[in-house]
């Protein structure tokens, strides 16, 4: 893996773990704080440690992460199909099941990225295929949930739902 790819993962990983940490200390007032907590909590700190030398327990995390977001995407797209409440392709960030589904996507992919970034194949062109989605994936990723938080913040004008 080349430096220069290695120092963007790194930094877009800190921008990640500052966008989850955040998300993680708004779920201290929402009702249902203890499944969205340990998550955002989670997404953070497996992106604080990118690159320490803790890869296996890392791995764990990130791969627990995954599933615990994958089991709350679906909880949320289940409420929202009975509920009505917004629809599947919608993103009026004012509804809370939105704003849910976004959060757990973007916990989904950031660590699909981190098992990406360190998975250790034995065929070095797979290697090598797997960095580079890691390295194009992960700045897509920031500049999606940074481009969402700064339009739903400065543009969103109307009620948040609860």
């Amino acid at each position: 893996m080349a430096a220069g790819s290695n120092l963007s993962l790194r930094f877009c990983s800190m921008l990640m773990a500052f966008h989850f940490a955040l998300s993680a200390s708004f779920q201290l007032n929402d009702p249902d704080w203890y499944f969205w907590f340990p998550l955002y909590a989670i997404a953070c700190v497996v992106n604080l440690v990118n690159g320490v030398k803790t890869e296996k327990k890392r791995r764990k995390m990130a791969k627990f992460a995954v599933w615990l977001g994958m089991f709350l995407f679906i909880k949320v797209i289940i409420e929202d199909f009975i509920d009505g409440i917004a629809g599947f392709w919608s993103f009026d960030v004012r509804e809370r099941v939105v704003r849910e589904k976004i959060g757990s996507g973007l916990v989904i992919g950031s660590m699909f990225m981190q098992l990406e970034s360190s998975t250790h194949p034995t065929h070095p062109s797979s290697n090598q295929q797997r960095t580079q989605v890691a390295n194009l994936g992960m700045p897509i990723l920031v500049g999606i949930s940074h481009s969402l938080s700064l339009f739903f913040f400065v543009f969103q004008h109307g009620e948040i739902k609860f």
